[in-house]
C-alpha cells in the first residue's frame, strides 16, 4: 500500500508558483499513512527506491511543462503525526517552508528507518521534545530540539 502511494504522488496535481507558495504546500504536499502490515514487510531500500522513482517522475513532468525556475522534492519523517511527508516546491533546498531547524541530507534510508521502526506513531516524549540549556519540559520548543532530516532532490530544470 505504502509503495503504491508513493508511486501516486508522481500523478497528483502539482503547482509551481514562486509568488504563490501557500498554494503550493497546499497542494504538493502529501502524507501517507502506513499499516503496520507496512512497516514489518517493506525494507527501507523498498520505500528509499519508491521515492526516487518519484522524484525523477516529477523532474521528467516539470521539465515537460516548460518550468524554468528552482524546483524541489523533499520528503521527512513526522514524528509528531508519525507519518511519512513529502512535498514539491520552486524553492532551493536552503528555503524549505519549515518552521523548525532541519537540516538536509541525501540519506533516505536513514529517514525511512526511523519511520518504519517507529513503534508509537504520533508519539513523542517529553524527553525528545526537550532543548538544551536546561529549559523545562513545558517551555521547550520543537524547533529547538534536534533537527529534523529533510532528503531533498532537485527536480527543477537540469542546466547543460
Amino acid at each position: 500500500m505504502l509503495l503504491t502511494w508513493i508511486a501516486e504522488v508522481a500523478d497528483e496535481p502539482l503547482v509551481l508558483k514562486p509568488t504563490d507558495r501557500q498554494t503550493e504546500r497546499e497542494t504538493n504536499t502529501w502524507w501517507p499513512g502506513a499499516e503496520d502490515e507496512d512497516r514489518r514487510a517493506l525494507s527501507a531500500s523498498e520505500v528509499v527506491a519508491a521515492f526516487e522513482r518519484t522524484a525523477e517522475s516529477i523532474r521528467l513532468r516539470i521539465r515537460k511543462t516548460g518550468f524554468a525556475g528552482t524546483a524541489t522534492f523533499y520528503v521527512w519523517h513526522d514524528k509528531q503525526t508519525g507519518q511519512l511527508r513529502c512535498s514539491t516546491g520552486s524553492v532551493t533546498a536552503d528555503e524549505l517552508p519549515f518552521g523548525s531547524t532541519h537540516v538536509t541530507t541525501d540519506d533516505l534510508g536513514a529517514i525511512i528507518e526511523g519511520f518504519l521502526s517507529d513503534r508509537e506513531p504520533g508519539f513523542v516524549a517529553w524527553s525528545a521534545l526537550e532543548a538544551a540549556g536546561g529549559q523545562s519540559e513545558q517551555t521547550a520548543s520543537v524547533s529547538e530540539a534536534v533537527p529534523l532530516p529533510v532528503w531533498v532532490r532537485n527536480v527543477g530544470p537540469v542546466s547543460h
